[in-house]
């Protein structure tokens, strides 16, 4: 009603002629129209949950009272029911995107029951892990014959899970490679999420999953050369973050770029845990054999991701997508030179902090190119981190350590100040 109130007032006043009137009001009709999808979509789904949840509570309260043949009849029941909605929503629905997130949930975690309860009511033995595995596999189908993107999120949580649980927790298994397979089961349907819908919520939900699931998971490959796997991570990142300035990611909002910010975070976070002296202490003392450690599983892995990642670097260069400078995208090979010197000498130490400390120089330098004052505070905030790690340092005063904290204050100050000034200026 206001809206429609203030063209009526702008027409009157001339401001805007009838024509622009009509496309205001038919922009913002769409706009409407999308939030109440969305908004349907997010309600759908949180209905459907809730719907099954609210029939195991039920079904629980009397459990003990049932016979053996009613409890088995009533596991099954929630997995038929969602069934005839999976099977109405392709018949009747196959274009709402609520109805095939809703039924397609409410059918995930349908069977997620049924098989707890045939499990519990027969007395079937297993474990954690094989439970998950088992419901994610059977679930898997979901995401392509409905369609689903609630259900592919779900299998990314479900799988990330079975292999914390069985690489990290119980280590029932010595390798998870059944978690590495159901990923690439479900990257195709996140390929298509990119490819038809970039900006929705889904897309920009796989992300972010996506990253951090893989991050969660590369770990449980180490097996006897486990110094190796910091190569392997520093990679790892290093390609997130070359996939996150793809000009596909790149021109969306950063909050949407999980690569990037996870590329970008994972690197300095991991060069600020090796900028205390432990652990090139500890890899002083690694006992080398060459011949075994070119053979393990280690080096390989970690060999693979520097080369995807030199490659990802090349692309770039190559297409000219890393105009201005971004001095994250080199600290993979950097740390790659760093790690080997480490081995034989402490001096490793000094050039990670150097590096942390150029990258967080360089980064307010591009910010203040330009004019960003989200990219010059970040590089403040690693100088800040880096001067936060020496703190702890014990060899450091804490006279020196105050000086360095005031110089930091300082620096936030005149950074941010010099920039506002600039765009007064200009302005």
């Amino acid at each position: 009603m206001a809206l429609h109130n203030d063209i009526a007032e702008l027409l009157k006043a001339g401001v805007i002629n009838t024509e622009t009137a009509v496309n205001i009001q038919e922009y913002y009709k769409q706009n409407r129209s999308s939030t109440t999808s969305r908004l349907f979509i997010v309600f759908g789904i949180l209905g459907a949950i809730l719907v099954g949840l609210g029939i195991i509570l039920i079904v629980a309260h009397n459990w003990d009272e049932l016979s053996r043949g009613v409890k088995a009849t009533l596991a099954f029941l929630p997995m038929i029911v969602g069934q005839l909605f999976c099977a109405f929503t392709l018949l009747k629905k196959h274009e709402s995107i609520a109805w095939r997130e809703a039924s397609a949930a409410f059918l995930f975690f349908a069977v997620g029951a049924c098989i707890a309860l045939i499990s519990q009511i027969y007395n079937i033995p297993g474990d954690l892990g094989a439970f998950i595995l088992t419901w994610i596999i059977l679930s898997l189908p979901l995401i392509y014959v409905i369609k689903s993107s609630v259900v592919s999120l779900l299998c990314l949580i479900g799988i990330t899970f079975y292999g914390c649980e069985t690489g990290y927790w119980s280590r029932t298994t010595e390798d998870t490679y059944l978690y590495w397979i159901i990923l690439l089961l479900i990257l195709p349907h996140y390929y298509l999420l990119v490819k038809n819908t970039p900006k929705s919520n889904f897309t920009t939900f796989h992300n972010w999953a996506i990253p951090l699931s893989v991050v969660t998971m590369l770990g449980t490959l180490a097996d006897d050369h486990t110094p190796l796997m910091w190569i392997a991570y520093m990679s790892l990142f290093g390609i997130f973050y070359h996939v996150g300035n793809i000009q596909h990611f790149d021109q969306q909002k950063l909050r949407n770029n999980g690569y990037k910010i996870t590329g970008s975070l994972g690197t300095i976070g991991l060069l600020l845990y090796l900028s205390f002296n432990f652990f090139w202490e500890d890899l002083g003392s690694y006992d080398i054999n060459f011949s075994e450690l070119i053979a393990s599983r280690e080096f390989w892995i970690a060999t693979i991701l520097s080369l995807i990642a030199a490659g990802g670097l090349g692309w770039h260069f190559k297409n000219n997508q890393l105009i201005l400078f971004k001095p994250i995208a080199l600290v993979f090979i950097l740390f790659i030179l760093t790690f080997i010197i480490g081995i034989y000498s402490p001096f490793a130490m000094v050039l990670i902090n150097l590096c942390v400390f150029s990258i967080g120089i360089l980064t307010v330098g591009v910010g203040a190119d330009q004019d960003h004052l989200g990219i010059l505070n970040y590089g403040l905030l690693i100088i800040t981190a880096l001067v936060v790690c020496r703190f702890f340092d014990s060899d450091i005063s804490f006279v020196l350590r105050g000086i360095l904290f005031v110089l930091v204050g300082i620096g936030f100050f005149t950074a941010n100040y010099l920039m506002l000034k600039k765009r007064k200026t200009h302005e």
